[in-house]
C-alpha cells in the first residue's frame, strides 16, 4: 500500500494538467485580432471627431400656420333683417352687382309704393295747375322721401361688390342677421394664396425675408412643401391679438400658446398633389410651419465653450 500524497489535488487532475499545458487559460488573445481591433477603434474615434466638427445641428422656429386667400371679400349685412332668399351657392361665379342675398322687404316695398302713389298724385295736380305752390312743395318733399325709401329697399338686397367665385355661404333662408354679420365670401379673379405662420416671438431677431420655410398640412403627414419668407411682422404679439388678425372664422382652429410673430410666404400654386391625387388649397387650411434660424456644429452641443470659435450660420 503506497503512502498517501501530501498534495491537496487529486492525482488524476495533476496528470491531466501535465498532459495539456494550454489548459486552464482564462483568455487566449490573438495578436492579429488585437491589432485590427485597435485600428478599427481608432478609426471610429477619428470619424466621430471629424463628424462632430463637420456635421451640424439645426434649430427651427416652428409654429401653427394657415392658408389664407389674399383678395377675398367678406360681404356683410348693411342692415338688420331676415333672409328671404339666398341667390348663390359656393363655387358659383358671380358678376359685379349680381344679387347674392335678399332680405324680407314687405314693409319697405309697401312704403315705397305708397310714396310713389302720393308722388304721382301731386305731380298730376301740379300739371293741372302749374301755379299751385303747395303741390310743388309737396312734390319736392315726396321726391326726397321716395328716394330715401328706394335706398332702404335697395339695402334689403345684398349684391356682389366685385366679380369672382363664391367661396363661403354661411346663411340660410329664415335666419335673422344683424348689421355687420357675415353674408358670403367672394374670391376675386386676381386673388392669390399665402401661408401665414405664427412662429415663436423669441426667434424674431433671427428671421428675415428670403429665408426658406417649409410647411406640412394637417392630415398630410411628412409631406413637406418649401416656401420662401416674404415678410415678417415688426411686432411680437400675444395670442389674443394673433387670433384677432386671423379672424373669427379661422382663429378658433389655431392653437396659440404664447407670444408670436406673424410670418407670411406666397404660395406658388393654388393646388397640391398627395398620394397621386390633385387637390385644391382652401382658405383656413391648418398647417405646421418651421423655418431654420441657425445651424452649429455638433461638437458645440457637447462643448458649449466652443461657440466662440463657431459662429451661428443661418
Amino acid at each position: 500500500m503506497s503512502a498517501p500524497s501530501s498534495s491537496p489535488f487529486r492525482q488524476e487532475a495533476l496528470d491531466y494538467h501535465a498532459r495539456d499545458q494550454a489548459g486552464g487559460a482564462l483568455l487566449r488573445l490573438s495578436p492579429g485580432w488585437s491589432r485590427w481591433s485597435y485600428w478599427l477603434l481608432l478609426a471610429i474615434v477619428l470619424a466621430a471627431t471629424v463628424y462632430g466638427f463637420v456635421g451640424r445641428v439645426n434649430d427651427y422656429a416652428s409654429g401653427p400656420a394657415v392658408i389664407r386667400v389674399d383678395g377675398r371679400v367678406d360681404v356683410t349685412a348693411k342692415v338688420a333683417g331676415t333672409v328671404a332668399r339666398v341667390e348663390v351657392q359656393p363655387g358659383q361665379r358671380v358678376a359685379e352687382g349680381q344679387p347674392l342675398v335678399q332680405f324680407f322687404m314687405d314693409d319697405e316695398q309697401a312704403d315705397r309704393e305708397r310714396l310713389q302713389k302720393e308722388f304721382d298724385l301731386q305731380l298730376l295736380k301740379l300739371l293741372r295747375d302749374p301755379s299751385d305752390a303747395a303741390a310743388r312743395q309737396s312734390l319736392s318733399s315726396l321726391r326726397a322721401q321716395r328716394e330715401l325709401a328706394s335706398a332702404r329697399l335697395q339695402q334689403r338686397l345684398v349684391a356682389a361688390p366685385r366679380a369672382g367665385i363664391v367661396s363661403d355661404v354661411r346663411i340660410h333662408p329664415g335666419e335673422h342677421l344683424g348689421v355687420g354679420d357675415h353674408v358670403v365670401t367672394i374670391i376675386g379673379d386676381d386673388a392669390r394664396m399665402s401661408l401665414v405662420a405664427l412662429l415663436p416671438g423669441r426667434y424674431r431677431p433671427m428671421l428675415r425675408p428670403g429665408l426658406p420655410m417649409r410647411f406640412e398640412l394637417s392630415g398630410y403627414k411628412y409631406e413637406y412643401r418649401q416656401l420662401t419668407i416674404d415678410s415678417i411682422g415688426d411686432e411680437i404679439i400675444g395670442p389674443a391679438e394673433a387670433k384677432r388678425y386671423l379672424g373669427p372664422g379661422v382663429a378658433d382652429g389655431v392653437a396659440v400658446d404664447g407670444p408670436v410673430v406673424l410670418v407670411r410666404a406666397s404660395m406658388p400654386s393654388t393646388r397640391f398633389s398627395s398620394g397621386g391625387r390633385d387637390y385644391r388649397y382652401f382658405d383656413g387650411l391648418p398647417a405646421l410651419a418651421d423655418a431654420r434660424v441657425r445651424s452649429e456644429p455638433i461638437v458645440v452641443s457637447f462643448v458649449p465653450a466652443l461657440k466662440v470659435l463657431f459662429p451661428h450660420e443661418p
